[in-house]
C-alpha cells in the first residue's frame, strides 16, 4: 500500500504559503478523486432519476393509481355511513395584508382525478428541479475544484492574516482572532457564491410552479438575517471550539463534545422561541374543531402538548409541512397555514399522529443520541489528524491552524466515512417514517392518514414515480406508493 500511494504523482501547483513542504502522503490527490467519483456517482443517479422521470410521462403509474382509487373508494363509503361531513380545518383568521388565498380541498372521491390532472405538472416540476440541481451540483464541483487546484484556501488565510495584522494583532500569537476573520471573509464569500443560485430556485423554479410567495425583499432580509446569525451565533462558538481543542490536551474530545451537547440543547431551546419568529409570524391556533380535536388527539396518546401554532409559511411558499418541537413535558406543535388550508380536520389529525408516533417511539431522542454520537466519534478521529503536518502540507499550508485542521479533516479524511453515515441514516430515517405511519394507523387513522398524503403529494406536485436508487440514497421519507402500500390491511411492510 505504502509503494502504491508513493506511485500517486503530487500536485504542486497553485498557491502555497511561505515555508511550504510537499506531504509524505497524496492527501490532497485522494481528496479530488473522492470528491470527483462521489459527484460522478450522484451524478450517475441524477441521470437515472431524469430518465425515470422522462419515460413515466404524463401517466400515473398503475399501482398508484389503483391504491389512490381505493382510498376514493372508501372515502366515499365512509361519507355516506357518516351522519354529518367533517367539517374542514379553519386556518388562522386572514390578516389586512396578507396575500395568500384560502385554497379549495381537493373534494372527498377524486383525488385520483385530481392526482391525473396534474400529473404533467409534477412532471414538470420534478425535471426542472433536477435540471436546476444538476446544473448546480455541475458548477459546484468545477468550483470546488478550482479552489482546491489554485490553493484558495491558504490564499485566504494568509489574507486573514493580513486583515488582523492591519488592525494591531500579532497573527503569530493570535491564531484564534485570525480564524474568526477567516471564519468571516468565508462566510461572505460562501454567500456571494450562493446567492444566485438561491435566487434562480425561489424565483425562476419555485416561481415557474406557482409556489413561490417570496418578494424579492423578503429574501434579501432574509439573507442578511441569516448571514447575522452565522455570525452572532457562528462565530462564538468556533471561539470557544478553537479554545477547548487547545486547552483540553490529548482528551480534548470529551470536552469539545460536553460543551456542543450543552450548547444542542441551548439552541434546540431558543431557535423555535426567539430565532424562527425572525423569520416567521406564529400564531396560537384559534379555538375550534381542530384545536379541540389535536388535544383529543394528544391526551390518547399521553402526549405532553402545551402549545398549538399556526406559522405563516404562505409567505414564502406554497409548499406546506408540520412538526413538532420540546423537551420533556412541554412539547409544541407547529403547522403550515397551507397544509391546514389543504386538509380536513381529520386528516391533519391522522398526520399529526404520525408526528406524535415519532415522539411515542423514540425517534427524537435516537436522532439527538445518534447526533451526539456522531459528534463524539468524529472529534475522536480528528484528535489523531490536528498536529499531522501531512494533512495540512497536502493543501498548501506551512502552518498548521487548528481551524484549518478540522475544515481539512472532515473534507478529507471524514468524507468517505460522512458519504456512508449518512446513507445509513437516510436507510434508518425512512424505517422510521413507516414505523410513525403504523402507529397513526394503530391509531385508527388509516383512511385519513393515506387521504392525507395523497393530498399533499398532489398540492407538493412530489414526483409520483421516482427511482428507485435515487430514492433510496436521497429520500429520508419513501415515496407515497409504498406509504400507501404499507398501510394496506395485512401489509407486512415495515421499512
Amino acid at each position: 500500500m505504502a509503494a502504491l500511494l508513493d506511485s500517486i504523482p503530487r500536485w504542486t501547483g497553485g498557491y502555497h504559503q511561505q515555508g511550504w513542504q510537499a506531504p509524505s502522503i497524496p492527501i490532497f490527490e485522494l481528496t479530488m478523486a473522492f470528491t470527483i467519483a462521489l459527484y460522478l456517482w450522484e451524478s450517475y443517479l441524477d441521470m437515472r432519476q431524469h430518465a425515470r422521470v422522462k419515460a413515466t410521462g404524463d401517466a400515473v403509474p398503475a399501482d398508484l393509481k389503483t391504491l389512490v382509487a381505493k382510498v376514493d373508494k372508501d372515502t366515499l363509503a365512509r361519507k355516506k355511513s357518516e351522519p354529518a361531513p367533517t367539517p374542514p380545518a379553519v386556518a388562522a383568521e386572514k390578516k389586512e395584508g396578507d396575500d395568500e388565498e384560502k385554497k379549495e380541498q381537493i373534494e372527498d372521491g377524486k383525488m385520483l382525478e385530481t392526482l391525473e390532472t396534474k400529473a404533467p405538472k409534477s412532471q414538470l416540476y420534478g425535471l426542472d428541479k433536477l435540471g436546476f440541481g444538476m446544473t448546480k451540483g455541475f458548477y459546484k464541483q468545477g468550483e470546488n475544484n478550482a479552489f482546491l487546484l489554485l490553493g484558495a484556501m491558504p490564499l485566504l488565510w494568509d489574507y486573514s492574516e493580513q486583515i488582523a495584522a492591519s488592525m494591531g494583532f500579532d497573527p503569530a500569537e493570535n491564531e484564534v482572532k485570525v480564524s474568526l476573520i477567516w471564519f468571516g471573509v468565508s462566510t461572505i464569500i460562501d454567500e456571494i457564491l450562493s446567492t444566485p443560485w438561491a435566487y434562480w430556485s425561489t424565483f425562476v423554479v419555485e416561481d415557474r410552479h406557482g409556489f413561490n410567495k417570496t418578494t424579492i425583499g423578503t429574501f434579501i432580509k432574509d439573507k442578511l438575517m441569516g448571514m447575522g446569525l452565522t455570525f452572532a451565533i457562528g462565530g462564538p462558538v468556533m471561539f470557544a471550539l478553537l479554545h477547548i481543542i487547545k486547552w483540553g490536551g490529548p482528551y480534548f474530545y470529551l470536552y469539545v463534545w460536553a460543551f456542543m451537547f450543552c450548547f444542542s440543547i441551548f439552541f434546540l431551546t431558543i431557535f423555535p422561541v426567539y430565532i424562527q419568529p425572525l423569520f416567521n409570524k406564529y400564531t396560537p391556533l384559534e379555538e375550534g374543531p381542530l384545536q379541540k380535536a389535536i388535544y383529543e388527539l394528544a391526551g390518547i396518546c399521553k402526549f405532553p402538548l402545551t402549545k398549538l401554532y399556526v406559522v405563516d409559511g404562505s409567505k414564502r411558499s406554497s409548499h406546506s409541512n408540520a412538526y413538532m418541537y420540546g423537551f420533556g413535558k412541554n412539547k409544541r406543535i407547529v403547522m403550515f397555514d397551507t397544509l391546514i388550508n389543504q386538509m380536513s380536520t381529520k386528516e391533519l389529525v391522522a398526520v399529526l399522529g404520525h408526528e406524535i408516533g415519532h415522539w411515542a417511539y423514540g425517534h427524537v431522542l435516537q436522532n439527538f443520541l445518534i447526533t451526539q454520537i456522531y459528534v463524539l466519534c468524529s472529534f475522536m478521529a480528528f484528535g489523531s489528524f490536528v498536529n499531522s503536518p501531512d494533512l495540512y502540507h497536502a493543501f498548501g499550508f506551512a502552518q498548521m491552524p487548528t481551524v484549518i485542521g478540522l475544515m481539512l479533516f472532515f473534507q478529507t479524511v471524514w468524507a468517505p466515512v460522512d458519504s456512508v453515515l449518512n446513507f445509513v441514516l437516510t436507510l434508518h430515517s425512512r424505517h422510521k417514517e413507516f414505523s410513525a405511519d403504523q402507529y397513526s394507523l394503530n391509531l385508527g387513522y388509516s383512511a385519513d392518514l393515506q387521504q392525507g398524503l395523497v393530498k399533499m403529494s398532489i398540492e407538493n406536485l412530489s414526483i409520483l414515480d421516482p427511482d428507485p436508487m435515487y430514492s433510496l440514497y436521497h429520500h429520508t421519507h419513501p415515496p407515497l406508493l409504498q406509504r400507501l402500500r404499507a398501510l394496506q390491511p395485512g401489509s407486512k411492510k415495515k421499512d
